[in-house]
């Protein structure tokens, strides 16, 4: 009970700093108790602003926490449609620093050894400061400059609480408002928590910095800070100092006789190649989190929000992107359906229709005057209408590429970078869809499809084992389930016998030209 009345009086302030910003469309959509709307409506003003201008000056007020869920729906364009989404990622996570002396007791409670042996200098004034954490620039006794990052005091707290509201409101969405809960609330909750539970871990983001680096070792043009792993822990993180210009700086960059066209050219690749050869890249990487070095190297910092995708998914991608420049949408649904992201009861034919309509209007468009991110922010929404799980990587990859466009046009507003990542795009095209590639891959399929038989057969029969003692009752939500389930097997058993078939045509064709 009293749990329900913090929250209402939580709400109640909500709704107030949304209606002094005239954004209440919020409260509305989510179907808000009546005296929140009551209060909302009797303090709005009225405003000229965009929606989503809106919405983003109301979060900042709000605080931390939903500055960072607003940073979040910024790539939620399939919830919050394109306009409110690009609104959004203006939002900067820009607060007052904490005393410089909590952020000596942290690094000393922390570290187990006083701030005067770790450092030969430490700035007293903070260099940088967010909801989650603050950077002091230092010097350690061996003379190396370093970053010095502290998570603010109490922040795990403050967030554990704004998330339980946050939850609060989502499971009361979906109860009130039962046509939405395919937007799945609490699921978006759910990556907001997990996202800050990973932000609030300096060691994992640490661990981020450094596969980044090792993964991204021999690229002259890209330049990763290293760990001081000996001075880092849960709640501190020591890495080499960056001494270079913001990328979003232009005059700076300017008058430093940097080459702005071998930035972009240098941006893009970096981009391309974190996504499509490592399969990890940097997901933050707006203009104040990118720095150019004097040597002309990019040197990202902040390893919080990082993303992952996987060999099929490249692959699953980039055919889909191929389907659209070639105007072939009856090709994109049907990858859509071959990779499990639309149920099977979806119609392709419908499906492609709704293709049609997001890709029509790029048909014929140079690759320099399209907007991937956007076209991918698009399809993410038609494909939402169709039923389509959330797909979170496509997310983030979507919202990193915004920012990787975005940085483009700051830097030259005349030249699209996908256009400078033309030969990187055809290179990988031509290593990933020849036949070996294929082969290759398939085969890795049924070499883990293999290793993970005797699990599956372990968890049926002890399945089995529980409904021969106890008996089983389905409701129809559960066949549903099962039915599609059963279609999802189907689907791999066939993919299974494809790649098995394949891998053996491709071994005969290797040894018929070994003969040759």
């Amino acid at each position: 009970m009293l749990r329900n009345v913090r929250y209402g009086l939580q709400l109640l302030r909500i709704g107030w700093v949304l209606g002094r910003h005239d954004a209440l469309f919020g409260l509305t959509a989510l179907g808000a108790p009546g005296p929140v709307l009551l209060l909302a409506r009797t303090v709005a003003k009225k405003s000229n602003l965009r929606r989503g201008v809106r919405l983003a000056n109301a979060l900042q007020a709000l605080g931390p926490s939903f500055i960072k869920a607003g940073q979040m729906l910024s790539t939620r364009a399939d919830l919050i449609g394109e306009d409110i989404a690009a609104d959004l990622t203006v939002l900067q996570d820009k607060v007052p620093p904490f005393p410089t002396k909590l952020a000596r007791a942290t690094i000393e409670e922390q570290l187990e050894t006083p701030v005067s042996v770790l450092f030969k200098e430490f700035d007293e004034k903070p260099h940088a400061a967010a909801s989650i954490a603050q950077v002091h620039f230092a010097i350690t006794p061996d003379g190396r400059e370093v970053a010095v990052k502290i998570l603010r005091p109490g922040v795990e707290e403050a967030f554990e609480r704004d998330i339980d509201l946050m939850y609060w409101i989502a499971r009361m969405a979906e109860r009130r408002l039962p046509q939405y809960r395919r937007l799945k609330f609490v699921q978006v909750v759910d990556t907001f928590a997990n996202t800050i539970h990973i932000e609030t871990d300096l060691r994992l983001e640490a661990a981020a910095a450094e596969e980044l680096k090792h993964n991204t070792r021999n690229d002259p043009n890209f330049h990763v800070p290293a760990v001081d792993w000996e001075r880092t822990a849960r709640r501190v993180l020591v890495t080499e100092r960056i001494r270079g210009i913001s990328a979003g700086n232009i005059e700076a960059l300017k008058e430093a006789g940097i080459d702005l066209n071998r930035t972009m050219e240098h941006a893009a690749s970096a981009f391309f190649t974190q996504v499509f050869r490592d399969g990890f890249f940097h997901a933050d990487m707006h203009p104040g989190n990118l720095f150019i070095l004097p040597d002309g190297r990019l040197a990202p910092v902040d390893f919080g929000i990082m993303g992952r995708i996987t060999k099929q998914d490249q692959l699953v991608l980039a055919e889909i992107l191929y389907g659209f420049f070639k105007g072939d949408y009856m090709r994109v649904a049907r990858i859509h359906r071959e990779a499990g992201w639309i149920p099977p009861h979806v119609s392709v034919e419908q499906f492609a229709q709704a293709a049609m309509a997001v890709g029509q209007p790029i048909m014929g468009k140079a690759l320099n005057e399209i907007s991937v991110g956007r076209l991918i922010g698009q399809l993410l929404g038609i494909a939402n209408q169709f039923e389509m799980e959330t797909q979170p990587q496509l997310l983030l990859l979507q919202k990193t590429m915004m920012t990787a466009e975005g940085v483009g046009r700051g830097l030259n507003p005349a030249v699209n970078m996908w256009k400078l990542s033309e030969p990187l795009i055809e290179q990988w095209a031509k290593e990933n869809f020849s036949i070996a590639a294929r082969s290759k891959l398939y085969a890795q399929e049924v070499r883990d499809t293999l290793a993970e038989a005797p699990r599956v057969l372990r968890e049926a029969r002890e399945f089995l084992i529980d409904v021969k003692r106890q008996g089983i009752t389905l409701s129809p939500q559960s066949m549903a389930h099962l039915t599609e389930q059963r279609a999802a097997h189907h689907r791999a058993w066939i993919r299974l016998g494809w790649a098995a078939i394949l891998t053996f045509a491709a071994g005969f064709a290797l040894l018929a030209w070994e003969l040759l």
